[in-house]
């Protein structure tokens, strides 16, 4: 008889079993952040003829639109200490199917009321699923690798723009009409079926814990553990303490910030496109631009980020380029210019992501993180209301974006100067 013993730990390769895990586990999860993005973002394109079928003025739509994240903000905390109790595959299959459900019900929208209530009804259904999944991936990946694992899944924020700006332009110019229905409303329902199948596959296929993935052999999953706890402060159980933690306002506002730039302009870049004079059809696709240049981005600055074992100068820098870009956007004096700063917002909103949570993460620690991550994501998503609200304002009051694509800039440089106060007090990885 052959007995075949493991490898010993000293002798793993943690770079090599952090890779393992990230292919096991990245795409279903990008795949689903993709969907819930799209289904959050694609009112931008809806609004595009949605607005003047159903009489929504820009005050109106940024504000609505907005609506959102209310919900979303107001049950994130609890969801993630659910799914903490709960294990992540259930909840996370629930709040991909609920959240998909929801978002193809908003194709019936026939008025304001309908309109408010089916976007807060979204926030709350998909309420838990970033913050979540940020806990989950802590579950598995030892803080040195953390922000090109962070990356791979945030990646989905510039992809659910890059890729889903086409394909709601395509929908929206080729549907009109399909069955009696507008474009918009086709928009809505095509685009929430992927959330529902992904849900279902989530809850056959997601692991909670290491100790639950066979596909991870013994001593793979010792070095994951004993890695972790090596990390991992001594810990009394108390996770709702992170409440009384004056860093965790500090980093929601600091995330506030950034993330008001983030959704002013998703909310608004197809109307500021489709205002340079293109088709609905090539706003779907100059719409991509920025984002694609956004993924390229953050995958290079967090894999920088990791090797230097540093978050707190990449994630400032980058968001000064987001301040920058907007405010050149603002008063560009051409189309071609004003895509290219368009573009370096772009690229400074979405590149920021992962790196921040990186250094939030490092910063709270394992125990604090699980209602610290969904307190700094809830702060700082109440800028997804207060962003597109105020370029609606402001377009409504002067007919131009300039100057809200000038006070959307003052967020990320928010953003930079808080993340280098709170830098100074935490450890490099």
């Amino acid at each position: 008889m052959t007995i075949t013993l493991e490898k010993p730990t000293e002798d793993i390769d943690g770079d090599a079993i952090v890779d393992k895990i990230a292919w096991r586990l990245i795409p279903l999860l990008v795949t689903g952040f993709f969907v819930a993005y799209l289904d959050r973002v694609n009112v931008g394109f809806a609004a595009l003829t949605m607005n003047k079928e159903l009489g929504f003025t820009p005050e109106f739509y940024g504000w609505a639109a907005g609506v959102f994240f209310i919900g979303y903000c107001l049950f994130e905390a609890p969801s993630n200490y659910v799914m903490h109790r709960v294990g992540a595959r259930l909840w996370i299959a629930r709040i991909m199917v609920s959240w998909g459900i929801i978002a193809a019900i908003t194709a019936c929208v026939w008025g304001e009321e309908s309109f408010v209530v089916l976007r807060f009804l979204l926030g709350a259904a998909e309420a838990g699923f970033a913050p979540g999944v940020i806990l989950y991936l802590t579950y598995w990946i030892p803080a040195a690798q953390r922000a090109r694992i962070l990356a791979g899944f945030l990646i989905a924020v510039p992809l659910g723009s890059a890729i889903g700006s086409p394909i709601s332009g395509v929908i929206l110019s080729t549907m009109d009409g399909v069955a009696g229905f507008s474009g918009w409303r086709w928009l809505y329902l095509l685009e929430a079926l992927p959330s529902i199948l992904l849900g279902v596959v989530c809850f056959y296929y997601l692991p909670d814990r290491p100790t639950e993935a066979k596909w991870l052999s013994s001593a793979e999953r010792d070095w994951i553990e004993t890695t972790l706890a090596r990390e991992a402060p001594p810990q009394d159980g108390n996770h709702w303490r992170a409440l009384t933690d004056p860093r965790i306002l500090i980093l929601g506002v600091a995330y506030f910030g950034v993330v008001m730039a983030l959704y002013g302009l998703s909310f608004w870049l197809p109307q500021i496109i489709k205002g340079f004079g293109a088709s609905t059809l090539a706003t779907g696709f100059l719409a991509a631009i920025p984002y694609a240049c956004g993924a390229l981005a953050m995958w290079l600055l967090s894999r920088s980020s990791d090797r230097n074992r540093e978050t707190v100068y990449h994630t400032a820098i980058v968001a000064v380029l987001g301040s920058v870009g907007l405010a050149a956007a603002a008063y560009a004096p051409s189309h071609s210019i004003a895509m290219i700063a368009l573009t370096l917002a772009a690229m400074g909103s979405v590149s920021a992501l992962p790196t921040f949570w990186s250094f939030c993460t490092l910063a709270l620690g394992p125990a604090d993180a699980v209602v610290g991550v969904a307190v700094i994501n809830s702060i700082g998503n109440l800028s997804g209301l207060a962003g597109p609200w105020l370029v609606g304002l402001i377009k409504g009051a002067t007919g131009e974006f300039s100057d809200a694509l000038l006070a959307l800039a003052a967020g990320p440089l928010l953003t930079a100067i808080l993340i280098l106060r709170l830098g100074r007090g935490v450890p490099r990885r």
